[in-house]
């Protein structure tokens, strides 16, 4: 199976987007690893399996890519999420609050919490696009849980 680049970022792009701003913090480094990850999509001449195959090798290229942009030296000299903020929008301020608590957390918890909860992803599917066993991204998951927990509660917000 292999669809146009159109037709995969039509698809994905919001979630390779999505994925990418988690891992940067920044829309103009998550913008670029869109670009970076359905350009390597175009020159890479691959059938895949399916549509899950194919959505789960985007997310892990973006995701490898926005680590190595999110590492680079000149990645501290860059605007941080928080003045992004103003930019989103939310439906609820409560949504609001909750990205900004998954946004504080360390990487490797604000990557699996998004991939679970904003990608939908299983443990396994999880697991192999951040090359980590089942067991860490479940140990990841709930320290993440417990993390957000605790943000939450200290900001007074009890549900």
């Amino acid at each position: 199976m292999r669809l146009s680049v159109d037709e995969a970022f039509r698809r994905y792009g919001d979630r390779v987007f999505s994925a990418a701003f988690s891992v940067c913090g920044n829309r103009e480094d998550a913008d670029d690893t869109v670009q970076d990850t359905f350009l390597k999509y175009y020159t890479r001449e691959q059938d895949y399996i399916d549509e899950t195959h194919l959505k789960a090798w985007l997310l892990r290229v973006a995701i490898n890519r926005a680590k190595d942009i999110a590492g680079a030296f000149w990645h501290r000299n860059r605007v941080s999420w928080e003045e992004y903020m103003d930019e989103l929008e939310f439906v609820q301020p409560k949504d609001r609050e909750l990205f900004e608590a998954v946004m504080r957390l360390p990487s490797k918890y604000r990557i699996v919490i998004h991939l679970f909860y904003y990608e939908e992803c299983s443990i396994a599917e999880i697991a192999s696009l951040t090359h980590t066993s089942p067991g860490t991204v479940k140990s990841q998951l709930s320290r993440g849980r417990k993390l957000l927990k605790s943000m939450l509660t200290e900001d007074g917000n009890h549900d």
